[in-house]
């Protein structure tokens, strides 16, 4: 049995990127790679779409707010990487404003908070400056805002002196 087919009527393509849907929340661009996979053309990739929007399978708003929310929780990843990654996705900004308020300024906070008091007791350095520029250069690459870095690492070795 070959699972990968070669063509696909309208009505199966519509069945097989609901299911894709119902899984996991997509964006607009996973669908059209699917399509694209499937070899459908301009039209039928037209009405599939908007059958997928039509009937809620497909909301990009509902899938920035998931999405923010998971990397958030679960990868502990901070806003602007959160953003650049919704923005490859091409995201709206409208969408993306929403996405963020589903993240409590308070919890990012005491998240960031923790992972950099983690992060600070499992990087064996002696030397102070080197330990500060590496604990730095991974909560930016996490994605958290630079004045937050500096205000919790300035709190951390003000409590570790």
């Amino acid at each position: 049995m070959n699972s990968k087919r070669l063509t696909f009527t309208v009505e199966e393509a519509k069945k097989k990127l609901e299911r894709y849907c119902m899984y996991q929340d997509r964006c607009h661009q996973e669908i059209d790679k699917k399509l694209f996979e499937m070899r459908m053309i301009t039209e039928a990739k037209e009405l599939i779409i908007l059958h997928l929007i039509e009937h809620n399978f497909l909301n990009e708003e509902r899938f920035a707010k998931s999405f923010a929310r998971g990397k958030f929780r679960i990868k502990k990843w901070g806003k602007q990487r959160i953003i650049r990654e919704l923005r490859m996705r091409d995201i709206s900004e409208y969408n993306l404003r929403e996405a963020l308020k589903e993240i409590d300024d308070q919890e990012y906070e005491n998240t960031l908070r923790e992972i950099t008091e983690k992060k600070f007791d499992t990087i064996n350095e002696n030397n102070f400056y080197k330990k500060d520029k590496k604990i730095k250069e991974f909560l930016f690459r996490k994605g958290y805002e630079t004045n937050l870095i500096y205000e919790i690492l300035r709190d951390i070795n003000n409590g570790e002196k």
